[in-house]
């Protein structure tokens, strides 16, 4: 453990914890463009975040000290997945102390406090949000293990840096799994960051809403840092979505020319995503709720034929 890679772990958390807001504000604006509507400002999420900050959170009399605690532990589950997530670097001395299964069960946590959260107070909205969205979870959980399994077994590690120093500087080689594994990583991240056709964040549906169910009845600093968790939270997808599948660019060391290089590549790669995201739900629908299932199971069914074509 060097000191420049202390200094790249920090990097990527703060780089990750600063942009997410942008990477947010760009998906607005490219939904707005595709539309044919008005583009709201790029710096808007920023603005949002820092009202909140400034108002008085008002919380339920009966609400519990779990329900008062839910933000600061998702938002605190969201930094230590940016920190084992490579982003720019491998040479991170914080992403060996966990590894891929490690980073699904951080995700799984928040998702666990976020939907107890919803329930303490016993409201109507918050408890269907809730049952809505961890019936999602147990379908979208295993399969992005899946994924994650059949990565590792072409590196023959679980561990998240080395996964990606592999398939980053392996050589050029066709891999049928992979790519089942990317279109089943690529259903899954739709699901767990309540895009389209899976949820619609920008809905307060009664029918429709997941995400935005469980998270109505907080306010002031508390909504801060929801929303900034949830951008955070769709960063490390699309990072994760470039570690394994387009990981050219990244560094393989903390020097200074080559993790400039990593950012410039992982901000490119990241930004072109978040397109792809905005283009698949300006041209789809959402689905009916009881729809969902069945396709969070079909990226299921590909994450199990992924790995079972790399083990045959």
């Amino acid at each position: 453990m060097t000191a420049s890679g202390f200094v790249s772990q920090f990097l990527q958390v703060t780089i990750a914890l600063a942009l997410a807001p942008l990477l947010m504000g760009w998906v607005n604006q490219c939904r707005a463009w595709l539309q044919n509507k008005s583009a709201p400002s790029l710096l808007l999420p920023y603005r949002t975040i820092r009202k909140l900050f400034l108002k008085d959170a008002v919380v339920a009399s009966n609400a519990s000290p779990l329900f008062r605690l839910m933000p600061y532990i998702v938002f605190g589950a969201m930094c230590c997945a940016a920190a084992i997530v490579p982003s720019l670097a491998t040479d991170l001395p914080f992403a060996y102390a966990a590894d891929a299964i490690a980073l699904v069960g951080l995700f799984a946590l928040a998702r666990v406090f976020i939907a107890l959260a919803a329930m303490d107070i016993g409201t109507s909205f918050g408890t269907m949000g809730a049952r809505r969205e961890m019936f999602v979870g147990f379908l979208a959980e295993p399969a992005l293990l899946m994924v994650f399994f059949t990565a590792s077994l072409i590196s023959g590690s679980t561990s998240l840096p080395t996964i990606v120093d592999t398939l980053a500087h392996r050589e050029l080689a066709i891999y049928p799994s992979l790519a089942l594994a990317g279109v089943a990583f690529t259903m899954v991240s739709l699901a767990e960051n309540a895009r389209i056709p899976v949820d619609n964040p920008a809905t307060h549906l009664e029918l429709t809403m997941i995400h935005e169910a469980m998270v109505l009845e907080y306010a002031g600093p508390d909504l801060a840092l929801v929303e900034w968790a949830s951008a955070v939270k769709e960063v490390l997808y699309l990072t994760l979505l470039v570690d394994l599948f387009m990981p050219v660019g990244i560094a393989i060391s903390a020097a200074p020319v080559a993790v400039l290089v990593a950012i410039v590549a992982w901000g490119a790669k990241v930004f072109v995503l978040a397109i792809t995201v905005t283009v698949v739900e300006s041209t789809n629908a959402k689905l009916r709720l009881f729809r969902v299932p069945e396709l969070v199971s079909i990226s299921l069914g590909l994450g199990f034929l992924a790995l079972a074509i790399r083990f045959l």
